[in-house]
């Protein structure tokens, strides 16, 4: 499902995720071809401060190659808003600590369609179809991340507890700065200075990655995750958009209507190499009303690419 053709990451690199570093490291790579030469070192931070004034943006950036060890980070350990990133984990915390042996996840979960709209998104929970007939847990869940649809993920948070489980959840793998403490769409407000409903690129890039090629999960559940993660219908003006075609990418996009709030996180497998890590916050504390800015999430994608091959 992961599909590494035997070049996964050894148990060491995965675990060397949660050790971070603080330094732009190890980048003096060979190119990896003509459309993506390596980035000379010291070339990849200045162009991310280039990338960040272009834009007008606030632009926060974990990454790291897990065969190489080769890590870029720019304002990693900055709150950013965190938005619909935290479906990616949300339907991890239902496979890991809700379900068993797929019982949970084939449960039948009925709503009205005042709740889908109160949710403010529902491209799959508004069908008549589901509004007539409920739809399963399981179905949520691949709702929540391939369509990053807020009525599912309302529905997976009532499951859970509220909010505050996926804090919760977090803290358990380790991640001592995300958190979430409101429902859809409530929370994807940015305001500067908020600290609710915020990670850290590092954090939640970490998290991520041991959600999805550490041991967090168990082997099917992670296999499950990973393929509602492949799926995603969101990430098409992104990371898709930034990286190789021939690269597989689990992702998880977030954003807003305020504060031109843009994410994207999850992790790439180039071809012929290990996996890549990947979280990228933006925002734009000048612009109350956006817009999100895509493209710049796109030439991050494209730059640490580069570098890190």
């Amino acid at each position: 499902m992961v599909h590494t053709s035997g070049t996964g990451p050894s148990r060491r690199a995965v675990l060397a995720l949660g050790t971070g570093t603080v330094l732009f490291s190890g980048l003096a790579a060979a190119a990896a071809g003509p459309a993506h030469a390596a980035e000379p070192a010291a070339a990849v931070p200045r162009r991310l401060r280039e990338l960040e004034r272009e834009h007008s943006a606030r632009l926060g950036v974990f990454a790291r190659h897990t065969g190489t060890g080769r890590t870029v980070v720019y304002r990693a350990d900055e709150r950013f808003p965190m938005c619909s990133v935290f479906k990616g984990l949300a339907a991890a915390a239902v496979l890991r600590d809700l379900d068993e042996d797929g019982a949970f996840l084939a449960q039948r979960i009925r709503y009205t369609q005042e709740y889908v709209t109160a949710s403010g998104y529902g491209p799959e929970t508004g069908k008549p179809e589901n509004v007539a007939n409920g739809m399963t847990v399981g179905a949520l869940c691949s709702a929540s991340v391939s369509l990053s649809d807020n009525a599912a993920a309302n529905l997976l948070l009532e499951h859970l507890g509220g909010p505050t489980a996926i804090t919760r959840f977090s803290r358990s793998l380790g991640d001592r700065i995300t958190r979430l403490d409101r429902w859809e769409p409530a929370l994807n407000s940015a305001e500067p200075g908020r600290v609710t409903d915020t990670t850290s690129p590092r954090a939640i890039g970490r998290t991520y990655a041991r959600l999805l090629l550490g041991d967090a999960l168990a082997p099917g559940d992670r296999e499950m995750l990973t393929g509602w993660l492949i799926a995603n219908t969101t990430n098409t003006e992104r990371f898709k958009a930034g990286l190789p075609a021939d690269w597989i990418l689990a992702d998880k996009t977030g954003g807003g209507h305020e504060y031109g709030v843009a994410n994207d996180v999850g992790v790439v497998w180039p071809p012929d190499g290990a996996p890549i890590v990947m979280a990228v916050l933006t925002t734009k504390p000048g612009s109350p009303t956006g817009p999100r800015d895509n493209v710049l999430v796109a030439e991050t994608a494209r730059l640490l690419a580069s570098a890190l091959t």
